[in-house]
């Protein structure tokens, strides 16, 4: 039990870097409520299960074929900047969101998180050296099975570590003024813009070397 309690920590530790999928939380969560910021913690979440399958059954190596790489640098660009400057442009109008949860489908915050993370080829890198490392080390001395649960105990971190940004998101929402909502939205939508740039300039120098 204290072997998955570890693998548990290890979920959270690796979910609590601010990133674009916790940027995005907090943005959907002030304008839209709980439900829609966890739906893009589960959206991140189903995509980080995508790259830990990928890894498990040994593929993950085809991330580094160059057209491949070039199209999620490219893909990623486009859905992170798309993203913040519309949680920019929006971030004026925080008080007209208030109790009006059906102004973005659910449907649109899960894909927004799916397609964050799923884009982000520093993802896939970054499951490669953890969890590839960890498959390495518990596979040499424990069943089968036993992977598999350890597994699941990354995984139940990192839920865990989704509910409480979307409370913390529902929280600010609830008991912050305005004027400060409005200033960790414009922050948030900055944060994503900036991976956003960043993803493109990767691009580019694949692209043009």
């Amino acid at each position: 039990m204290s072997i998955f309690i570890s693998y548990i920590v290890l979920g959270l530790s690796l979910s609590a870097p601010m990133g674009p999928i916790n940027a995005a939380q907090l943005d959907k969560g002030i304008r839209f409520g709980f439900l829609h910021a966890w739906l893009v913690g589960i959206g991140g979440m189903v995509a980080d299960g995508i790259f830990m399958l990928l890894i498990y059954f040994g593929i993950a190596q085809f991330i580094d074929i160059p057209i491949i790489k070039l199209f999620l640098w490219m893909f990623g660009f486009f859905i992170l900047t798309y993203t913040g400057i519309e949680s920019l442009l929006k971030s004026g109008d925080l008080e007209a969101y208030a109790g009006k949860n059906q102004n973005e489908t659910k449907g649109k915050a899960f894909r927004t998180g799916f397609f964050m993370a799923i884009s982000n080829p520093m993802s896939i890198l970054f499951w490669i050296g953890i969890y590839g490392s960890i498959l390495a080390k518990t596979s040499s001395s424990y069943e089968s099975w036993q992977v598999l649960v350890y597994s699941m105990g990354i995984f139940l971190g990192i839920t865990i570590w989704d509910v409480t940004m979307a409370g913390v998101a529902t929280g600010a929402r609830k008991l912050v003024s305005p004027g400060i909502l409005r200033f960790i939205s414009i922050v948030s939508g900055i944060v994503l813009m900036g991976f956003g740039i960043y993803f493109g300039v990767e691009a580019c120098r694949l692209l043009f070397g």
